[in-house]
């Protein structure tokens, strides 16, 4: 992350905006505010994974439909860049709030979903959110991914869940089943190191020190 040399200047967030409509990625970044700098943009698939590899940026906002590659999309974005999802961050931003597309975009890494309908400000919170770790969603969309990880709301506002992002709490539910790291990779299609770097954040958060102790803590909490 780009924090500024002087402790009294905004910080910097390195931005790259991937979306098939020209017009829309220029409207984009004329809303975004001082705090974001847009390092790259991209139309396709392709362009996309190209563009990330190169900037390396701290988040991209991703439109969820887009041409090129094998028709994956956002999902095909995410997953062609997996080697850099310890330190690049997927924020969807599409129009599209149906659940299928913001269950499969978040299965495939992306830390947020966003509709088209937020505000030049609201983009910007947003974007800063998800580059310092949290998860965002539009209000009506949380209750999707909530759904999809079989996690009750009222679990959700335990304090302890609340550390964890929406990837991070399906690492962990997978490994307190008893899957192991390569198990858990491919039924989220993500790389081996990546579960480790999120089995480590997890157990870092939740002050737990292994394995056992983390299907301890889920079964307490009726997660498994």
């Amino acid at each position: 992350m780009n924090n500024s040399s002087h402790s009294g200047e905004p910080r910097s967030v390195r931005v790259v905006i991937v979306d098939d409509h020209t017009i829309f990625r220029s409207g984009l970044k004329a809303d975004l505010d001082h705090r974001m700098d847009v390092v790259g943009e991209a139309g396709t698939v392709e362009e996309a994974i190209a563009v990330i590899a190169e900037t390396r940026p701290e988040v991209v906002l991703l439109d969820v439909h887009l041409p090129g590659g094998l028709g994956g999309g956002g999902r095909e974005v995410i997953a062609g860049s997996a080697a850099l999802l310890g330190t690049t961050s997927f924020l969807a931003l599409s129009v599209s709030d149906a659940a299928e597309d913001v269950v499969a975009v978040i299965r495939a890494g992306a830390r947020g979903y966003v509709t088209k309908t937020i505000s030049g400000a609201g983009i910007s919170d947003a974007v800063i959110r998800v580059a310092d770790g949290d998860a965002v969603f539009s209000p009506r969309l949380a209750g999707f991914v909530l759904d999809a990880f079989g996690t009750a709301p009222a679990d959700i506002a335990d304090d302890e869940l609340d550390r964890l992002s929406a990837r991070e709490l399906e690492v962990m539910r997978l490994i307190a089943r008893g899957y192991s790291y390569k198990e858990v990779a491919k039924e989220l299609f993500i790389s081996i190191k990546t579960v480790e770097t999120h089995v480590s954040a997890v157990l870092r958060k939740l002050q737990l020190s292994s394995r056992h102790e983390l299907t301890k803590w889920a079964a307490e909490r009726r997660l498994l």
